[in-house]
């Protein structure tokens, strides 16, 4: 069972199975949202998405970053990225068209940030996710 049908910008629609978010600065107790800690954030999403997926192609949206205040402090200005990390679990049906698709369908682990805890869905979803080059990055698999 999907938890929501997105469209992607191609026209290919694909199912989340699996979705999991959280808060970008959650637990942040000192220091201020500046490139260094962004990079770390960045990376970090990416590495727990391979590391919790092994089996699984993972792909990490660039996320968008913001500068509210050029002031900042000892590591640079402050850089704000979207408050919420998502990793998610999509499918869809088998990127070679020579596939049974009643036995194959392709798989992908993305990894996003997103301004509010929504569930993508439909073409509503963050744009950054709907842009996702589905057949070059996802690889298909049998039932």
């Amino acid at each position: 069972m999907s938890l929501s049908h997105t469209v992607l910008s191609s026209g290919r629609s694909i199912e989340l199975s699996e979705l999991r978010m959280s808060s970008t600065y959650g637990g942040m107790l000192e220091g201020y949202p500046c490139e260094r800690v962004n990079d770390w954030k960045v990376s970090g999403l990416r590495r727990g998405a391979e590391r919790d997926f092994p089996s699984m192609p993972v792909h990490l949206v660039p996320p968008a970053r913001e500068y509210p205040d050029q002031s900042g402090g000892a590591f640079g200005p402050v850089e704000v990225l979207p408050s919420v990390t998502c990793v998610g679990v999509f499918s869809s049906t088998a990127v070679d068209p020579d596939l049974d698709p009643a036995l194959h369908h392709s798989i992908l682990v993305i990894a996003w940030f997103q301004p509010l805890p929504d569930v993508p869905s439909g073409e509503n979803a963050d744009p950054s996710l709907r842009g996702v080059p589905w057949e070059a990055l996802a690889r298909d698999r049998e039932l």
